[in-house]
């Protein structure tokens, strides 16, 4: 009960506040042309300020672990080529495929992962190293799924979807900031109190933000005449990629922490920057939004049952 308990508290508040966006916007407080641009900001300077933060703030020098690293980008990356390729074979209508697939395999990392291991051991030093492991190959794969399955790209030929994918990746402010982040993390780079509390305001922003955006641009009608996918994506992302996975990262010898990290990897919510990608590069907004409601209200539960499963079995 205690675990059930613990899990709601971290899970219902972020769906509580995806709600208030919603109701805001039916009360006409926040209009579409608020959510366009506040979709833009959080892309371009909320985010990337935010896991910047969480990324340098951490000496990466002292907790690096190798292992742990690869282990979080094999497994992201098995994740996206596997449901990729699954969504190529049975999602028959393309228009919604790009958004499925970011949506299925991409979890909330940074702005759920750390706030989740922080509650249970205090002080995160392995969440930052999870991040450094899984979150630039989510964006780098979201941008690649995104621009070869986005509506733009339908038609052109395979050498532009190319080019196209890698100016993507190279301007996409979100892989810059992490980048940013571990140079100055690894340089071990002081800044001013000025500057520091500065970018700490900034990034505070990004979570409410995000969520307030997507509950406003969330079309419940539109949404609910795509229930089949939307439960599918939850399903995988909850349930399916938690259980291909956490037992390999047990045998490894990942516990405590570590293993705490990995399950935030593989089975937290959609992360709402799905959203914010997903509107900015043409993709379908309505079907990102309605699976990170979904798998935001249902974590409550999974992540309950996977959390009392580790203690169980003493992995935590």
């Amino acid at each position: 009960m205690e675990n059930f308990v613990f899990s709601i508290n971290v899970t219902i508040p972020i769906f509580l506040v995806m709600a208030l966006g919603w109701a805001l916007k039916q009360m006409g407080m926040l209009n579409d042309n608020f959510v366009t641009v506040a979709n833009k900001f959080n892309f371009q300077v909320t985010l990337p300020v935010l896991l910047f933060r969480d990324i340098s703030s951490v000496d990466i020098r002292a907790v690096f672990d190798l292992q742990y690293v690869l282990f979080c980008a094999l497994a992201s990356s098995a994740c996206f080529w596997v449901i990729w390729g699954g969504a190529k074979l049975f999602l028959k209508d393309g228009s919604m495929r790009g958004a499925f697939v970011q949506a299925s395999f991409r979890s909330s990392a940074a702005v759920m992962g750390l706030a989740f291991i922080q509650n249970i051991y205090g002080q995160s030093t392995m969440g930052p190293l999870m991040i450094v492991g899984a979150v630039p190959l989510y964006n780098i794969y979201s941008v690649i799924v995104l621009t070869f399955e986005g509506r733009q790209s339908q038609n052109a030929d395979k050498k532009e979807k190319i080019k196209e994918a890698c100016i993507n990746i190279l301007k996409n402010p979100i892989i810059i900031s992490i980048f940013l982040g571990l140079a100055v993390s690894l340089c071990r780079i002081q800044f001013p109190l000025l500057v520091d509390k500065t970018i700490s305001n900034v990034s505070q922003m990004a979570t409410p933000l995000a969520l307030i955006t997507l509950g406003a641009g969330f079309e419940g009608r539109k949404a609910l005449a795509k229930l089949r996918p939307t439960l599918a994506a939850s399903m995988i992302k909850l349930a399916v990629q938690p259980l291909a996975f956490l037992p390999i990262a047990i045998a490894l010898g990942f516990d405590g922490e570590k293993l705490i990290g990995i399950l935030i990897m593989l089975a937290s919510p959609t992360t709402p920057s799905c959203y914010i990608m997903a509107k900015n590069m043409g993709n379908d907004g309505t079907l990102t939004a309605s699976i990170v409601v979904a798998t935001t209200l249902l974590a409550s539960f999974t992540l309950t049952g996977w959390i009392f499963l580790l203690k169980t079995l003493g992995s935590i």
